[in-house]
């Protein structure tokens, strides 16, 4: 059944309202602007489909958030299985003047990010750089408030441990 104007009118508001922000959220599970793109466009499809539903839940970015995780994760598991090498690009870099540290210590966290498994990845993006809260973060992954809490706290410990290794890398250089 198609959607009333009235539908169609609050699935677009909720796409021009959200959409930077969904696709800040991929690009931050998949590391890749292309394939972020990607995922939002498909998430939005998907979502166009359901509005009708989505939109009764009262809680339509939580579900796009969820597919666009769910298909981040599919896409990493397929990498990993296909062993494709997935370059993960950093953000554009600020300007010069904002100086060359603050530029190495945001590439060092981009590193970081990446070498954490999907699943984890998913909820430190959700709880440290979208904000989100726990139950927030659970709700959208469809998880436990404890996954979300174990996750984000191995999450954080691997992370310290590739920057400390990095940082050492460096040093020995």
């Amino acid at each position: 059944m198609a959607l009333t104007e009235h539908e169609e009118q609050a699935f677009w508001q909720f796409v021009a309202n959200r959409r930077q922000h969904l696709v800040r959220t991929a690009y931050l599970l998949a590391g890749d602007h292309g394939h972020a793109e990607d995922f939002v466009q498909d998430a939005l499809i998907r979502a166009h489909r359901n509005w009708r539903r989505i939109e009764r839940a009262d809680q339509p970015e939580v579900y796009v958030r969820r597919i666009i995780v769910n298909l981040a994760n599919s896409w990493w598991r397929r990498a990993l299985r296909h062993r494709t090498h997935v370059a993960w690009e950093p953000p554009d870099r600020p300007d010069e003047r904002d100086g060359h540290a603050a530029v190495e210590r945001e590439d060092e966290l981009w590193r970081a990010l990446a070498t954490l498994p999907a699943g984890m990845r998913a909820v430190v993006v959700l709880r440290y750089y979208e904000d989100l809260s726990e139950a927030e973060t659970a709700a959208v992954l469809g998880t436990s408030l404890g996954t979300v809490k174990s996750q984000a706290s191995r999450g954080l410990v691997r992370m310290r441990a590739a920057l400390s290794e990095s940082r050492a890398d460096l040093a020995t250089r």
